[in-house]
Protein backbone atom coordinates (compact mmCIF):
# COMPACT_ATOMS: atom_id res chain seq x y z
CA UNK A 1 0.00 0.00 0.00
CA UNK A 2 2.57 2.35 1.04
CA UNK A 3 4.45 1.34 -2.47
CA UNK A 4 1.48 2.21 -4.41
CA UNK A 5 1.37 5.82 -2.38
CA UNK A 6 4.69 6.76 -3.04
CA UNK A 7 4.39 6.54 -6.74
CA UNK A 8 1.06 8.31 -7.02
CA UNK A 9 2.96 11.11 -5.10
CA UNK A 10 6.37 11.08 -7.03
CA UNK A 11 3.68 10.91 -10.37
CA UNK A 12 1.88 13.55 -9.02
CA UNK A 13 4.95 15.87 -7.52
CA UNK A 14 5.84 15.38 -12.03
CA UNK A 15 2.82 16.56 -13.41
CA UNK A 16 2.39 19.71 -11.00
CA UNK A 17 5.57 20.42 -11.09
CA UNK A 18 6.06 20.25 -15.22
CA UNK A 19 2.84 22.12 -14.96
CA UNK A 20 4.33 25.03 -12.51
CA UNK A 21 7.20 25.28 -15.27
CA UNK A 22 4.83 26.14 -17.85
CA UNK A 23 2.65 28.51 -15.95
CA UNK A 24 5.62 30.56 -15.19
CA UNK A 25 7.03 30.53 -18.71
CA UNK A 26 3.37 31.61 -19.93
CA UNK A 27 2.32 34.32 -17.33
CA UNK A 28 6.19 35.82 -16.24
CA UNK A 29 4.93 36.87 -12.85
CA UNK A 30 7.42 38.38 -10.80
CA UNK A 31 8.75 35.95 -7.84
CA UNK A 32 9.47 36.72 -4.69
CA UNK A 33 11.64 33.49 -2.50
CA UNK A 34 11.69 33.56 1.20
CA UNK A 35 14.41 30.64 2.84
CA UNK A 36 15.78 30.56 6.39
CA UNK A 37 16.25 28.32 9.57
CA UNK A 38 12.93 30.22 11.34
CA UNK A 39 10.31 33.33 10.05
CA UNK A 40 9.67 32.21 6.67
CA UNK A 41 6.09 31.47 6.77
CA UNK A 42 5.49 35.36 8.72
CA UNK A 43 7.74 37.08 6.46
CA UNK A 44 6.26 35.52 3.75
CA UNK A 45 2.49 36.78 4.89
CA UNK A 46 4.08 40.66 5.65
CA UNK A 47 5.96 40.44 2.23
CA UNK A 48 2.58 39.84 0.79
CA UNK A 49 0.40 42.40 2.70
CA UNK A 50 3.08 44.89 1.28
CA UNK A 51 2.90 43.80 -2.63
CA UNK A 52 -0.81 43.12 -2.63
CA UNK A 53 -1.16 47.43 -2.17
CA UNK A 54 0.14 48.25 -5.46
CA UNK A 55 0.15 44.39 -7.45
CA UNK A 56 -1.77 41.32 -7.84
CA UNK A 57 -0.09 39.47 -5.93
CA UNK A 58 -0.67 35.68 -4.58
CA UNK A 59 1.36 33.96 -1.14
CA UNK A 60 1.83 30.04 -0.67
CA UNK A 61 -0.63 29.15 1.73
CA UNK A 62 0.21 28.08 5.27
CA UNK A 63 3.65 26.51 5.46
CA UNK A 64 3.51 25.50 1.46
CA UNK A 65 7.30 25.44 0.78
CA UNK A 66 8.43 21.82 -0.25
CA UNK A 67 8.20 20.27 -3.35
CA UNK A 68 4.39 19.89 -3.56
CA UNK A 69 3.96 23.19 -1.85
CA UNK A 70 5.69 25.78 -4.27
CA UNK A 71 3.98 24.16 -7.34
CA UNK A 72 0.43 24.19 -5.91
CA UNK A 73 0.88 28.11 -5.25
CA UNK A 74 2.07 28.81 -8.86
CA UNK A 75 -0.88 26.60 -9.91
CA UNK A 76 -3.41 28.64 -7.46
CA UNK A 77 -4.84 24.97 -6.11
CA UNK A 78 -4.70 23.72 -2.37
CA UNK A 79 -3.32 20.39 -1.07
CA UNK A 80 -5.34 17.34 -2.10
CA UNK A 81 -3.99 15.76 0.52
CA UNK A 82 -4.66 11.49 0.13
CA UNK A 83 -7.87 12.24 -2.09
CA UNK A 84 -7.06 11.31 -6.13
CA UNK A 85 -10.15 12.52 -7.24
CA UNK A 86 -8.97 16.40 -5.73
CA UNK A 87 -5.54 15.57 -7.28
CA UNK A 88 -7.01 15.53 -10.52
CA UNK A 89 -9.07 18.34 -10.32
CA UNK A 90 -5.19 20.12 -9.68
CA UNK A 91 -4.06 19.26 -12.39
CA UNK A 92 -6.82 20.12 -14.99
CA UNK A 93 -6.82 23.11 -12.91
CA UNK A 94 -3.25 23.70 -14.31
CA UNK A 95 -4.10 22.46 -17.24
CA UNK A 96 -6.73 25.12 -18.05
CA UNK A 97 -4.04 27.83 -16.97
CA UNK A 98 -2.09 26.65 -19.66
CA UNK A 99 -3.89 25.84 -22.69
CA UNK A 100 -6.41 29.52 -21.87
CA UNK A 101 -5.51 33.05 -21.05
CA UNK A 102 -6.59 33.30 -17.87
CA UNK A 103 -5.84 36.12 -15.32
CA UNK A 104 -2.83 35.63 -13.36
CA UNK A 105 -0.91 37.05 -10.32
CA UNK A 106 1.62 39.68 -11.69
CA UNK A 107 4.12 38.70 -8.23
CA UNK A 108 4.03 35.11 -6.67
CA UNK A 109 4.87 35.03 -2.86
CA UNK A 110 7.08 31.74 -2.09
CA UNK A 111 8.08 30.25 1.06
CA UNK A 112 11.13 27.77 -0.21
CA UNK A 113 11.79 25.21 2.40
CA UNK A 114 14.20 21.72 2.64
CA UNK A 115 14.09 18.60 4.21
CA UNK A 116 16.83 16.75 2.94
CA UNK A 117 19.67 17.52 0.53
CA UNK A 118 19.24 18.70 -2.78
CA UNK A 119 15.71 20.04 -2.01
CA UNK A 120 16.42 23.94 -2.76
CA UNK A 121 18.81 22.61 -5.86
CA UNK A 122 16.09 20.82 -7.51
CA UNK A 123 13.62 23.74 -7.40
CA UNK A 124 16.07 26.50 -8.46
CA UNK A 125 16.83 24.44 -11.52
CA UNK A 126 13.49 25.81 -12.96
CA UNK A 127 12.47 28.78 -10.51
CA UNK A 128 14.62 32.23 -11.36
CA UNK A 129 13.31 34.54 -8.50
CA UNK A 130 13.70 38.11 -9.10
CA UNK A 131 13.68 39.03 -5.02
CA UNK A 132 14.90 36.59 -2.85
CA UNK A 133 15.00 37.08 1.65
CA UNK A 134 16.68 35.18 3.85
CA UNK A 135 15.59 35.38 7.56
CA UNK A 136 17.34 33.64 9.93
CA UNK A 137 19.87 31.22 9.84
CA UNK A 138 20.72 28.99 13.21
CA UNK A 139 23.60 27.12 14.35
CA UNK A 140 21.75 24.03 14.96
CA UNK A 141 18.72 23.83 12.38
CA UNK A 142 15.81 22.04 11.97
CA UNK A 143 15.89 19.14 9.72
CA UNK A 144 19.93 19.19 10.20
CA UNK A 145 20.21 15.34 11.05
CA UNK A 146 19.54 14.71 7.19
CA UNK A 147 23.19 17.15 6.58
CA UNK A 148 26.62 16.66 7.02
CA UNK A 149 26.96 19.29 9.20
CA UNK A 150 24.79 22.48 9.84
CA UNK A 151 26.98 24.65 6.66
CA UNK A 152 25.73 22.13 4.53
CA UNK A 153 22.74 22.60 5.18
CA UNK A 154 22.96 26.71 4.98
CA UNK A 155 24.91 25.85 1.27
CA UNK A 156 21.82 24.60 0.55
CA UNK A 157 19.97 26.97 1.46
CA UNK A 158 22.18 29.70 -0.05
CA UNK A 159 21.57 28.46 -3.66
CA UNK A 160 18.65 29.86 -3.58
CA UNK A 161 20.67 33.27 -3.92
CA UNK A 162 22.48 31.83 -6.85
CA UNK A 163 19.56 31.82 -8.54
CA UNK A 164 18.46 35.37 -7.52
CA UNK A 165 18.14 37.28 -11.19
CA UNK A 166 21.40 40.10 -11.64
CA UNK A 167 18.80 43.04 -11.91
CA UNK A 168 17.06 41.46 -8.49
CA UNK A 169 17.00 42.16 -4.62
CA UNK A 170 18.49 40.30 -2.24
CA UNK A 171 17.53 41.11 1.41
CA UNK A 172 19.28 40.08 4.25
CA UNK A 173 19.37 39.92 8.06
CA UNK A 174 21.84 42.70 9.56
CA UNK A 175 21.46 41.49 12.44
CA UNK A 176 22.42 37.65 11.82
CA UNK A 177 26.33 37.52 11.21
CA UNK A 178 25.88 34.20 8.68
CA UNK A 179 22.86 35.88 6.85
CA UNK A 180 25.18 38.98 6.43
CA UNK A 181 27.74 37.22 5.35
CA UNK A 182 26.09 35.94 2.26
CA UNK A 183 26.11 39.56 0.66
CA UNK A 184 28.78 38.88 -1.00
CA UNK A 185 27.48 36.01 -2.98
CA UNK A 186 25.33 38.05 -4.60
CA UNK A 187 25.90 40.76 -7.80
CA UNK A 188 21.96 41.84 -6.94
CA UNK A 189 21.09 45.15 -5.28
CA UNK A 190 21.18 44.44 -1.14
CA UNK A 191 18.96 45.73 1.03
CA UNK A 192 19.23 44.63 4.82
CA UNK A 193 17.20 44.66 7.84
CA UNK A 194 17.60 44.65 11.56
CA UNK A 195 17.82 46.73 14.69
CA UNK A 196 21.10 47.50 13.64
CA UNK A 197 22.18 51.34 12.94
CA UNK A 198 23.93 50.33 9.48
CA UNK A 199 20.09 48.17 8.03
CA UNK A 200 18.39 49.68 5.37
CA UNK A 201 15.38 48.95 6.96
CA UNK A 202 15.85 49.90 10.91
CA UNK A 203 13.51 48.65 14.25
CA UNK A 204 13.94 50.43 17.24
CA UNK A 205 11.93 50.94 21.11
CA UNK A 206 9.97 47.89 20.56
CA UNK A 207 7.64 47.06 23.27
CA UNK A 208 4.94 45.03 23.91
CA UNK A 209 1.45 46.84 24.13
CA UNK A 210 -1.55 46.73 26.58
CA UNK A 211 -4.42 48.05 27.68
CA UNK A 212 -5.62 50.45 30.99
CA UNK A 213 -6.61 46.69 32.24
CA UNK A 214 -3.20 44.99 31.34
CA UNK A 215 -3.67 42.94 28.87
CA UNK A 216 -1.32 42.50 25.99
CA UNK A 217 -2.28 44.11 22.75
CA UNK A 218 0.20 43.33 20.49
CA UNK A 219 3.98 44.92 19.48
CA UNK A 220 4.55 48.36 19.15
CA UNK A 221 8.15 49.77 17.10
CA UNK A 222 9.36 52.54 15.02
CA UNK A 223 11.01 52.18 11.67
CA UNK A 224 13.32 54.24 9.90
CA UNK A 225 14.82 54.50 6.83
CA UNK A 226 16.29 56.88 4.98
CA UNK A 227 16.38 59.29 8.02
CA UNK A 228 12.70 59.36 8.59
CA UNK A 229 10.90 57.09 11.00
CA UNK A 230 7.42 55.83 11.23
CA UNK A 231 5.47 53.92 14.53
CA UNK A 232 4.21 50.56 13.65
CA UNK A 233 2.38 48.29 15.23
CA UNK A 234 1.36 44.64 15.20
CA UNK A 235 -1.93 43.44 16.87
CA UNK A 236 -2.55 40.53 18.74
CA UNK A 237 1.11 39.32 18.67
CA UNK A 238 4.37 39.45 20.46
CA UNK A 239 7.95 38.64 19.51
CA UNK A 240 10.70 40.86 18.39
CA UNK A 241 11.26 37.76 16.22
CA UNK A 242 8.12 39.09 14.48
CA UNK A 243 9.27 42.62 13.77
CA UNK A 244 12.01 40.93 11.78
CA UNK A 245 9.87 39.59 9.05
CA UNK A 246 7.87 42.75 8.85
CA UNK A 247 11.32 44.72 8.32
CA UNK A 248 12.04 42.26 5.38
CA UNK A 249 8.80 43.17 4.33
CA UNK A 250 8.81 47.03 4.20
CA UNK A 251 12.64 46.17 2.43
CA UNK A 252 10.90 44.67 -0.41
CA UNK A 253 8.58 47.27 -0.48
CA UNK A 254 10.92 50.39 -0.86
CA UNK A 255 12.72 48.72 -3.70
CA UNK A 256 9.48 48.24 -5.24
CA UNK A 257 8.71 52.43 -4.34
CA UNK A 258 5.61 51.68 -2.35
CA UNK A 259 4.81 54.56 0.22
CA UNK A 260 6.09 54.05 3.18
CA UNK A 261 2.88 54.93 4.92
CA UNK A 262 1.08 53.15 2.65
CA UNK A 263 2.62 49.98 4.10
CA UNK A 264 2.39 50.57 7.60
CA UNK A 265 -1.02 50.93 6.97
CA UNK A 266 -1.91 47.59 5.50
CA UNK A 267 0.97 45.96 8.10
CA UNK A 268 -1.38 47.25 10.71
CA UNK A 269 -4.03 44.45 9.80
CA UNK A 270 -1.36 41.80 9.44
CA UNK A 271 -1.67 38.86 11.69
CA UNK A 272 0.97 36.66 12.29
CA UNK A 273 -0.31 32.97 11.38
CA UNK A 274 -2.02 30.62 14.06
CA UNK A 275 0.45 29.07 16.51
CA UNK A 276 3.09 31.67 15.77
CA UNK A 277 3.59 34.00 19.09
CA UNK A 278 -0.17 34.91 19.47
CA UNK A 279 -1.71 35.95 22.26
CA UNK A 280 -4.77 34.04 23.31
CA UNK A 281 -6.73 34.53 26.41
CA UNK A 282 -6.16 31.63 28.71
CA UNK A 283 -8.84 30.82 31.83
CA UNK A 284 -8.94 32.08 34.85
CA UNK A 285 -7.49 35.48 33.44
CA UNK A 286 -4.60 34.15 32.06
CA UNK A 287 -2.76 35.30 29.01
CA UNK A 288 -1.47 32.38 26.51
CA UNK A 289 1.30 32.96 24.15
CA UNK A 290 0.47 30.69 21.44
CA UNK A 291 3.96 29.45 19.77
CA UNK A 292 2.99 26.20 18.68
CA UNK A 293 2.95 25.35 15.21
CA UNK A 294 6.85 24.53 14.99
CA UNK A 295 9.92 24.39 17.01
CA UNK A 296 13.63 24.66 16.84
CA UNK A 297 16.37 25.96 18.88
CA UNK A 298 16.62 29.58 17.47
CA UNK A 299 13.09 29.35 17.32
CA UNK A 300 12.62 28.43 21.11
CA UNK A 301 14.81 30.62 22.16
CA UNK A 302 13.54 33.70 20.56
CA UNK A 303 10.07 32.60 22.24
CA UNK A 304 12.21 32.28 25.59
CA UNK A 305 13.20 35.63 25.17
CA UNK A 306 9.38 37.10 24.90
CA UNK A 307 8.25 35.35 27.69
CA UNK A 308 10.99 37.40 29.42
CA UNK A 309 9.22 40.74 27.56
CA UNK A 310 5.94 40.15 29.23
CA UNK A 311 5.09 41.92 32.59
CA UNK A 312 2.42 39.93 34.86
CA UNK A 313 1.83 39.80 38.45
CA UNK A 314 1.58 36.23 37.76
CA UNK A 315 3.90 33.42 37.44
CA UNK A 316 5.66 33.11 34.00
CA UNK A 317 5.34 29.13 32.59
CA UNK A 318 6.75 27.43 30.11
CA UNK A 319 5.43 24.16 28.15
CA UNK A 320 8.28 23.20 25.91
CA UNK A 321 7.86 20.13 23.90
CA UNK A 322 10.50 18.13 21.71
CA UNK A 323 12.35 19.80 19.17
CA UNK A 324 12.70 17.19 16.43
CA UNK A 325 15.06 16.41 13.19
CA UNK A 326 18.19 17.67 15.37
CA UNK A 327 20.12 14.14 15.10
CA UNK A 328 23.27 14.02 17.31
CA UNK A 329 22.74 17.87 18.23
CA UNK A 330 19.11 16.66 20.13
CA UNK A 331 20.68 16.22 23.47
CA UNK A 332 22.98 19.66 23.89
CA UNK A 333 20.44 21.86 22.49
CA UNK A 334 17.54 20.41 24.72
CA UNK A 335 19.68 21.04 27.62
CA UNK A 336 20.53 24.46 26.61
CA UNK A 337 17.10 25.60 26.04
CA UNK A 338 16.00 24.06 29.27
CA UNK A 339 18.76 26.04 30.91
CA UNK A 340 17.63 29.25 28.81
CA UNK A 341 13.57 28.86 30.44
CA UNK A 342 14.92 28.22 33.52
CA UNK A 343 16.29 31.43 33.62
CA UNK A 344 13.56 33.08 32.47
CA UNK A 345 10.03 31.14 33.92
CA UNK A 346 9.11 30.52 37.45
CA UNK A 347 7.50 26.98 36.37
CA UNK A 348 8.56 24.64 33.29
CA UNK A 349 6.48 21.57 32.26
CA UNK A 350 8.42 19.57 29.83
CA UNK A 351 6.41 17.25 27.02
CA UNK A 352 8.15 14.37 25.54
CA UNK A 353 11.02 12.18 25.61
CA UNK A 354 13.55 14.72 24.48
CA UNK A 355 12.37 17.30 26.20
CA UNK A 356 13.49 15.59 29.27
CA UNK A 357 16.83 17.23 28.85
CA UNK A 358 15.26 20.44 28.90
CA UNK A 359 14.38 19.27 32.47
CA UNK A 360 18.00 18.72 33.41
CA UNK A 361 19.07 22.14 31.58
CA UNK A 362 16.34 24.10 33.77
CA UNK A 363 17.35 22.80 37.02
CA UNK A 364 20.96 23.30 36.01
CA UNK A 365 20.37 26.97 35.23
CA UNK A 366 18.67 27.32 38.42
CA UNK A 367 14.97 26.79 38.43
CA UNK A 368 13.85 24.37 41.74
CA UNK A 369 13.18 20.45 40.95
CA UNK A 370 10.07 21.30 42.39
CA UNK A 371 9.04 23.64 39.51
CA UNK A 372 9.49 21.09 37.04
CA UNK A 373 7.28 18.73 35.64
CA UNK A 374 7.77 16.05 33.02
CA UNK A 375 5.24 14.57 31.21
CA UNK A 376 4.53 12.39 27.80
CA UNK A 377 1.41 13.85 25.86
CA UNK A 378 0.73 17.77 25.33
CA UNK A 379 -2.79 17.14 26.61
CA UNK A 380 -2.04 15.29 29.59
CA UNK A 381 0.24 18.17 30.43
CA UNK A 382 -2.61 20.30 29.28
CA UNK A 383 -4.73 18.90 31.94
CA UNK A 384 -2.06 20.03 34.65
CA UNK A 385 -1.52 22.86 33.98
CA UNK A 386 -5.64 24.03 34.50
CA UNK A 387 -5.19 22.80 37.82
CA UNK A 388 -1.88 24.59 38.10
CA UNK A 389 -2.56 28.15 36.33
CA UNK A 390 -3.74 31.24 38.51
CA UNK A 391 -5.07 35.03 37.42
CA UNK A 392 -2.34 37.04 35.57
CA UNK A 393 0.07 33.87 34.72
CA UNK A 394 1.30 33.73 31.15
CA UNK A 395 2.03 30.43 29.72
CA UNK A 396 4.21 30.36 26.55
CA UNK A 397 3.36 26.92 24.50
CA UNK A 398 6.04 25.36 22.14
CA UNK A 399 7.06 22.31 20.39
CA UNK A 400 7.80 20.51 17.14
CA UNK A 401 5.06 19.99 14.92
CA UNK A 402 3.98 16.02 15.77
CA UNK A 403 4.10 17.14 19.44
CA UNK A 404 0.98 18.39 18.80
CA UNK A 405 1.52 21.19 21.46
CA UNK A 406 -1.80 23.15 20.02
CA UNK A 407 -3.40 20.45 22.20
CA UNK A 408 -2.21 22.03 25.70
CA UNK A 409 -3.69 25.57 24.59
CA UNK A 410 -6.79 23.85 23.55
CA UNK A 411 -7.29 22.80 27.39
CA UNK A 412 -6.31 26.15 29.22
CA UNK A 413 -7.90 28.75 26.46
CA UNK A 414 -10.72 30.57 27.64
CA UNK A 415 -13.04 30.06 24.69
CA UNK A 416 -12.35 26.78 23.22
CA UNK A 417 -15.31 27.36 21.50
CA UNK A 418 -13.19 29.27 18.95
CA UNK A 419 -10.15 27.01 18.39
CA UNK A 420 -11.16 26.38 14.63
CA UNK A 421 -10.14 30.25 14.18
CA UNK A 422 -7.33 30.70 16.47
CA UNK A 423 -5.42 27.32 16.84
CA UNK A 424 -3.12 25.50 14.24
CA UNK A 425 -3.99 21.75 13.16
CA UNK A 426 -7.72 22.14 12.88
CA UNK A 427 -7.95 20.43 9.59
CA UNK A 428 -9.59 16.82 9.78
CA UNK A 429 -6.60 15.36 8.17
CA UNK A 430 -4.97 16.66 11.50
CA UNK A 431 -7.84 16.01 13.72
CA UNK A 432 -8.21 12.82 12.68
CA UNK A 433 -4.46 11.98 13.54
CA UNK A 434 -3.42 10.87 17.15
Amino acid sequence: MNIAKNIFKKIVIFVITTEARLILKKYKPKIIAITGSVGKTSTKDAVYEVVATSFIARKSEKSFNSEIGIPLTILGVSNAWGNPILWIKNILSGLALILLRKHYPQWLVLEVGLEKPGDIKEVTSWLTPDIVIMTKLSDVPVHVEFFSSPAALIEEKSMLIDALKQEGLLVLNHDDRQVLALKQRSKSAVYTFGFSDDATVRASHDEIEYDKEGTPQGTLFKVSHEGNAVPVRLPDTVGRHYIYSVLAALCVGVFLKINMITMVEALAKFKTPKGRSRVIEGIKGTYIIDDTYNSSPVAAEAAIATLSQFKTQGKKVAVLGDMLELGKYAVAEHKRIGALAGGVCDTLLCVGVRARYMAEGAEAGGLSEKNIFQFDDAREAGKFLEQLIKTDDVILVKGSQSMRMERVVEEIMAHPEQKGELLVRQEEEWLNRR
